[in-house]
């Protein structure tokens, strides 16, 4: 740099006006692209976390339908038949009840970690972006 502050290219010329403007345009918009590419990447793995916690919330929905199903059978067994097929049924009933709501805290973890939708890193990153151009145009 001279001692007025310009750049200055490698034969010691001060570097024009425009060349620095090019160059500070090119180098903004490959901040931007570079942006937009993590914003991609963010919002696919968010994407992904809400399929998974659907998916979850769509196996417990069904495992309700099943848990149902068999308190259903259950209290039949117990009035219809002995001791012991009821007693069965009852078991298969608690087990499919655990495997609902294990589900369930599954489906809903994967939602808590996929919300909200939005970019997060990606902003702060942009808003550290612009702060540092706000920074150094102030110089």
């Amino acid at each position: 740099m001279t001692a007025e502050g310009s750049p200055r290219t490698d034969s010691g010329a001060p570097e024009p006006v425009g060349d620095l403007v090019h160059r500070a345009s090119q180098q903004l918009s490959q901040l931007v692209r570079e942006e937009m590419r993590l914003a991609q990447a963010e919002m696919t793995e968010k994407g992904r976390r809400f399929g998974k916690g659907g998916g979850l919330f769509g196996g417990a929905g069904l495992m309700g339908v099943l848990t149902l199903q068999a308190l259903a059978a259950t209290a039949i067994a117990a009035l219809s038949l002995v001791m012991d097929v009821w007693a069965a049924a009852l078991i298969v009933t608690a087990v499919l009840a655990v495997v609902t709501a294990l589900m369930a805290v599954l489906g809903k973890r994967q939602i808590s970690k996929a919300s909200p939708p939005a970019p997060d890193q990606t902003i702060d990153s942009v808003k550290a972006d612009v702060a540092e151009i706000r920074e150094k145009a102030q110089r």
